[in-house]
């Protein structure tokens, strides 16, 4: 855990770290390349893996209800596939989807959240067991909480986005003040005392992102910047001005309208695409790419961003609790299934899933359209793709690793189906095909 033993400012320790810091993500020219050290070939899947994974792809886009969807499944030892299906949106004479299209980064955004967090830790600007009260001191009722609990989601603070979502779903470009979520999400009854349970909360991660610019003075723009966007050459990858609702070239957003029961409603099928960002900000309002989404997550899961000490704690895992299975586990800021490390998340009409094995360097990353499945449905998905990537036949030499993923390519397809509450076609239903062949 946290090192308890220091102050925040100690400055030959600051010093110390800042120099290790720059040396490691090599701030000093250049950009870092998470997937260097797996030393990746160049080269593109066999034909019948990529069509495996083009079904998968394509299943998931009806079954979710999007128009189109992008994503990418890279293996080292073998190469990579991108694939993209469907049009960016429902309207008449709507673009393809391509391999560059840009999407909203929906929760996966908490990892730049996290990260900087880290980097703030090892320059000594900040600790993980500081009081989040010692720099958010106007806002009662967060005695206890730390900024660590804040990124593990053990803070006990409820999310604020469940209580809000149909009001989002239904007015997607109102701007939202932190002031106004922070109050939604402290106003919900507790999940439990700090330090004590993981629930998922949004709300924790903008209080961790107001905590890091008031102990900085600097705004989480500047930040992500400097810690994480450029050491990693994350050029495609930011948060849009709140009021910059257009967002052209991106995905389209889609959600079903929620009924009288609290259920889905299908007939009703909400256009988010023009939105604002304020209801994300800095725990789910960044738009990626492909190739930045994989930096990304690969850089998160490897801990390469951060010291030693600080990969460690991000790393530093426990179960998720209740009938999660034993191999689901929550880190600093993502969780880890299996070997696969990363996010699966949702915001207004968006789900993303970005996952890496850092010991292998498997990576996948799922952008659907229509979020009325939930997160749930598109980390499913992230997991049919890895079943099939992980079994891709190594070349050049290379030696084929043994990546055990906890699930089969047919339990994640059928718990797609189960999940998909509103697919656009019958046939969605259809299973992905068989696991592909070893070797």
């Amino acid at each position: 855990m946290a090192d308890r033993t220091g102050g925040r400012r100690r400055a030959a320790s600051a010093l110390a770290a800042i120099i290790a810091v720059l040396a490691h993500a090599g701030c000093t020219g250049g950009s870092v390349d998470p997937a260097g050290r797996f030393e990746p070939v160049d080269a593109a899947y066999a034909d019948e893996v990529a069509e495996q994974l083009d079904q998968v792809l394509e299943q998931a886009v009806a079954l979710s209800g999007s128009s189109g969807g992008v994503a990418g499944v890279w293996a080292p030892w073998a190469g990579g596939w991108t694939g993209a299906s469907g049009t960016v949106d429902f309207r008449e004479k709507s673009r393809p989807v391509t391999e560059e299209t840009d999407f909203h980064l929906t929760t996966v955004t908490s990892e730049i959240t996290c990260l900087i967090l880290l980097r703030l830790v090892d320059a000594g600007t900040v600790s993980l067991d500081d009081p989040v009260a010692e720099y958010v001191d106007r806002i009662p009722g967060l005695d206890g909480i730390t900024l660590e609990q804040l990124c593990r989601h053990t803070s006990g603070l409820a999310d604020y986005y469940p209580g809000l979502e149909a009001h989002v779903v239904a007015n997607p470009e109102r701007i939202w003040s932190p002031n106004e979520l922070l109050a939604g999400g402290l106003a919900t009854k507790r999940t439990g005392q700090p330090g004590e349970a993981w629930s998922y909360s949004r709300t924790g991660v903008l209080l961790l992102a107001r905590a890091l610019e008031e102990a900085t003075g600097r705004d989480w723009d500047q930040l992500a910047e400097e810690y994480v966007l450029e050491p990693l050459g994350l050029d495609d990858t930011g948060i849009p001005a709140p009021d910059d609702t257009g967002h052209q070239g991106t995905l389209g957003a889609y959600a079903a309208g929620i009924g009288g029961d609290g259920k889905a409603d299908c007939a009703v099928i909400h256009d988010d695409s023009a939105q604002s960002s304020s209801i994300g900000a800095a725990a789910a309002g960044a738009v990626s790419d492909l190739d930045d989404t994989r930096k990304l997550s690969e850089a998160f899961a490897t801990g390469v961003l951060v010291g030693e000490h600080s990969a460690r704690e991000l790393w530093t895992t426990e179960h998720l609790g209740g009938d999660a299975p034993v191999w689901e586990e929550f880190g600093l800021g993502g969780a880890q299934y299996g070997p696969l490390r990363g996010t699966a998340g949702e915001s207004a009409g968006s789900l993303t899933a970005a996952f890496t094995d850092p010991t292998t360097g498997l990576t996948v990353v799922i952008a659907l359209n229509n979020s009325t499945s939930g997160a749930a449905f598109v980390r499913e998905t992230a997991f049919a793709l890895a079943s099939i990537g992980s079994k891709a036949a190594a070349i050049d030499g290379r030696e084929q690793p043994l990546v055990e993923l906890p699930w089969s390519l047919e339990q994640s397809t059928t718990k797609m189906q189960e999940l998909a509450l509103c697919p656009t076609a019958p046939e969605a239903a259809e299973a992905a095909g068989e696991e592909p062949a070893e070797g």
